[in-house]
């Protein structure tokens, strides 16, 4: 679906490049207006942007700019075949009995009644492309019928026909105006209108014709009629599209708020580790001196500056850390229908130690509480990981657990934990649902917070559902430091 007429947007090109001074040569200067230009002003700049509003206004009023009015009207087949079939035919029918209607209302002669009725036709097919000029030949076209049947009725002493607006004519501009209403803005169609008004005003009240019966008034009602329903579908169609426009944006921008948050957390849990390596280097390095007898004055000199540098660094990091945590002590994303399975940086302590895999028997034991049944299996040497990958295991075993807890009550969990060469190797798995699931109040960050977590060690997570209608969460985290992770993908709904 194109952009909606309401704001249009100017085409990129040469109007729309600013070329400097320096870069105009002597004989463009010579070409131009004759006049002496100041060299710091850079005309292009100034009446680029300025060509392209004009036009791209222009194009708006007049009904050019693609909406969702436009042709082909609609994405499906049959409904575009169908517009163009009604509008066809109705073009059809008005140049053919609008012939007829002509000859036997104003006497007309077939050479005559034949191209006004034409050009009605015409006007109608035209208004589905470029409705503006559409509705300027339909009202030239019926003020010039209206003007030759004066000559007829007045010589011809016809029977009392309807004038200045002939059923034919009047049921073809009547389309056209609806078109018109379809495609412009609301005071381009009252424009129209008071165009239509005022030409019916001149002709029926300021030239007047004999014997005859007024129709312009009726005529005026009608036509006000269909200007109201376009001008309504266009509103419509109009609001329903910066509805769908609002919407997408609400959801990006939730998506990157809810990234944005989830690397918060990881950060603050992260610059925990950070801290504490940080501390036993400076630890280490006061210590150090007294390991060894008669230390040199440049061992002594190079201990003290790595203590000082880690001294420094480790107050950097309590800063920054703090930050982190003042923007947000309470987690947002903290389990509220999930007891015993908090979330990251919620209860008493937010300082706490974060936990490890240690710590897992006593996760396990807590979702039990909740009211699960949790079997675990392990298999390998629990030993050999850094901190941050610990953390990240935990973390995502517990989020995993989470999940089922809120959207799988009452089901049955494995945990499976793999200590492999290469890394840990854990998988969540649950069976279907025991009871009706409740509302979740969740913010839906856990998948999110999951693949962060892994991608940040160059691991992977992958979550489907499972054959018997639970859901499987399985996750792979390396042991060694990860490489430089790539750009990171974008965020996914959990």
């Amino acid at each position: 679906m194109s952009a909606d007429p309401e704001n249009p947007t100017g085409r990129s090109g040469d109007a729309g490049r600013v070329t400097s001074p320096a870069s105009r040569t002597s004989s463009e200067a010579e070409h131009d207006t004759g006049n002496e230009v100041d060299p710091g002003v850079d005309t292009d700049a100034e009446t680029g942007p300025v060509a392209r509003s004009r036009a791209a206004r222009l194009g708006a009023w007049l009904g050019e700019v693609p909406s969702s009015q436009s042709p082909p009207f609609s994405k499906y087949r049959w409904l575009r075949l169908l517009t163009y079939l009604v509008v066809f035919y109705l073009a059809l029918g008005i140049a053919g009995a609008g012939t007829e209607e002509l000859s036997d209302d104003y006497g007309f002669t077939l050479a005559v009644a034949l191209p006004s009725a034409l050009l009605q036709g015409l006007a109608i097919l035209l208004a589905l492309w470029r409705p503006v000029p559409a509705w300027a030949l339909s009202l030239a076209a019926a003020v010039a019928t209206a003007l030759l049947a004066r000559q007829n009725i007045a010589t011809m002493r016809l029977s009392s026909p309807n004038w200045p607006w002939s059923p034919p004519v009047l049921i073809a501009h009547m389309a056209v105006i609806l078109l018109l209403a379809l495609r412009v803005r609301p005071r381009g169609t009252v424009a129209a209108f008071a165009a239509t008004a005022l030409a019916t005003f001149v002709v029926e009240g300021g030239i007047g014709a004999l014997y005859y019966s007024p129709t312009g008034p009726a005529a005026l009602a009608l036509f006000a009629v269909a200007a109201v329903i376009g001008v309504a579908l266009r509103s419509r169609s109009v609001a329903r599209t910066e509805l769908v426009q609002q919407t997408t944006i609400t959801a990006e921008e939730r998506a990157r708020r809810t990234l944005l948050e989830e690397r918060s957390r990881i950060a603050r849990e992260l610059h925990d580790v950070v801290a504490h390596h940080m501390s036993v280097i400076s630890i280490q390095a006061q210590v150090a001196p007294h390991l060894v007898e008669n230390p040199s004055d440049e061992l002594k000199e190079n201990l003290t500056g790595i203590r000082n540098n880690a001294l420094e660094a480790l107050t950097e990091l309590r800063r920054v850390l703090g930050v982190l945590r003042s923007e947000s002590p309470d987690e947002p994303e903290a389990v509220e229908d999930s007891p015993g399975v908090s979330a990251p940086g919620t209860g008493a302590a937010p300082h706490a130690p974060q936990p490890n895999l240690a710590r897992l028997d006593s996760l396990l034991e807590n979702t039990r509480a909740a009211g699960l049944d949790v079997v675990k299996a392990e298999e390998g040497d629990p030993h050999g990981y850094s901190p941050g990958v610990e953390l990240s295991a935990y973390r995502i075993v517990q989020e995993a657990l989470s999940n089922v807890l809120r959207h799988a009550p009452g089901a049955k969990v494995r945990v499976d934990i793999a200590h492999l060469p290469g890394g840990i190797y854990l998988s969540v798995s649950n069976s279907r649902p025991s009871r009706p699931v409740p509302p979740s109040p969740g913010s839906g960050h856990g998948l999110l917070g999951m693949r962060e977590r892994a991608a940040m060690l160059g691991g992977q997570v992958e979550a489907k559902p499972s054959r018997t209608g639970g859901f499987v969460v399985t996750a792979f985290l390396p042991r060694g430091a990860a490489p430089e992770p790539p750009e990171p993908s974008p965020p996914s709904p959990s």
